[in-house]
């Protein structure tokens, strides 16, 4: 959520820099809004302070032993009125909120002007592209081919876009976890989290997923509210200090988790409904950091070194991109994205957002910190550090032979019983 005194005070500002988005801001329901909040508010300020007077009248004219009646008629009135004027209020906050949940953060300064992903800014390039003598396989059939992958089973047991793996792609899957998770606790300084896979509406409300993306989310059915499977840690990770005031001697909080991640993937096609690349269910290794507003630009470097080690590690071929203003999240003020190279696509894919949220999560969540003697917001960061799947498939393609092996990559094989070949 942007903040309040900035959309109050600095409204032409604001609605510049959500342009970059192109996001139209709706200024005549804004103020309509904000006019009825700050009329309802004197309105039910003035009864409350009618309400006082008359309590007093009452009870001085009770002491003197006087007729209370008109008094108490005029007492009736008046809390009918105040009752009348906080439903509208009321009704009218419902709409305020809703409002004010719809508004995108604002882009960071260094963001890139651009409509799409055709306008993003490539910083860098890094790796070599493996070159084949061979016509290369994508990785369903490189998985099928080594009987490690199986699509058809888990339609029967589901639906559509989910995958079994097993027997060596199991097996690289949680080589790839423990390695992910094993780099980024040991040597970046991450503690790590196990964390629910099952959240309330208010935590994707405070991360940004709801109201905007509930199509993209599974809802489940619950005695206690509105519940939801989780679509990525970042939800409960971000979460874990909702409501708390932070020690600034304990900032940078660094988190990693690993968990499975759900999303329905409403409006997804061509090239990702086949194979890993797009599923409704997936295993991811998310970095979230929480930290004081003049280090998150610091931090946000740091996390995306972070993820860039494991492509690094695993030698596979990848770019740094700087997502513009119209590629950019819905909650992100700056975003890097790092994609790998598939080659069955010719071309390189996302596998992990590393985004600054700056106080926008944050204000949601009421994530604070003591500055001076005062209370401000923190900032929230987060990534992937990988996505577990689009990691199998960049190794099988990128690594492949004619025949269709697959050769491990070496930081992996002490994790896979040092085996050399998939």
């Amino acid at each position: 959520m942007i903040d309040l005194d900035l959309l109050r005070n600095n409204l032409e500002e604001v609605k510049s820099n959500l342009s970059k988005r192109a996001f139209d801001f709706d200024t005549s329901l804004w103020n309509e809004l904000e006019e009825n909040r700050k009329d309802l508010q004197v309105q039910m300020e003035s009864y409350q302070a009618e309400q006082n007077t008359i309590a007093k009248e009452i009870g001085s004219a009770q002491k003197n032993k006087d007729s209370i009646e008109d008094l108490k008629a005029k007492a009736s009135e008046i809390s009918n009125k105040l009752k009348k004027v906080k439903e509208k209020f009321q009704t009218n906050k419902i709409e305020y909120d809703d409002f004010l949940l719809s508004i995108p953060n604002l882009v960071d300064a260094s963001v890139p002007q651009g409509k799409s992903e055709e306008d993003n800014e490539i910083l860098e390039e890094i790796g070599e592209i493996p070159s084949f003598n061979f016509s290369p396989k994508d990785h369903q059939e490189l998985g099928i081919l080594n009987d490690g992958m199986d699509f058809k089973a888990a339609v029967k047991i589901s639906k559509s876009r989910f995958v079994i793996f097993k027997n060596s792609i199991a097996l690289l899957s949680r080589a790839l976890t423990q390695f992910m998770l094993n780099t980024h606790i040991n040597d970046h300084g991450y503690k790590e989290l196990y964390v629910p896979f099952i959240v309330n509406k208010d935590s994707l409300i405070g991360t940004g997923q709801l109201p905007k993306f509930k199509e993209d989310q599974f809802q489940i059915t619950d005695d206690d509210g509105e519940m939801y499977l989780i679509p990525t840690a970042e939800v409960p990770v971000t979460n874990y200090h909702k409501d708390e005031i932070l020690k600034s001697d304990d900032l940078t909080l660094s988190y990693v988790a690993h968990t499975p991640c759900f999303r329905s993937e409403a409006g997804s096609y061509g090239l990702d409904t086949k194979g890993i690349i797009r599923q409704h269910q997936f295993e991811k290794v998310e970095l979230v950091k929480i930290t004081h507003p003049d280090k998150s630009s610091e931090e946000l470097e740091k996390l995306t070194s972070n993820a860039e080690t494991i492509l690094k590690l695993l030698e596979l071929p990848y770019r740094k991109v700087k997502l513009c203003s119209g590629d950019i999240g819905f909650g992100s003020s700056l975003t890097y994205d790092l994609e790998v190279w598939l080659p069955s696509q010719n071309r390189y894919r996302e596998i992990s957002s590393c985004s600054n949220y700056k106080d926008f999560q944050a204000r949601r969540l009421k994530i604070r910190t003591e500055d001076n003697g005062d209370k401000i917001l923190c900032h929230t960061l987060n990534g992937s550090g990988l996505a577990v799947g689009r990691t199998i498939a960049a190794i099988l393609e990128n690594f492949q032979d004619a025949s269709g092996k697959v050769t491990i990559p070496e930081v992996l094989r002490s994790y896979m019983n040092n085996q050399e070949i998939l």
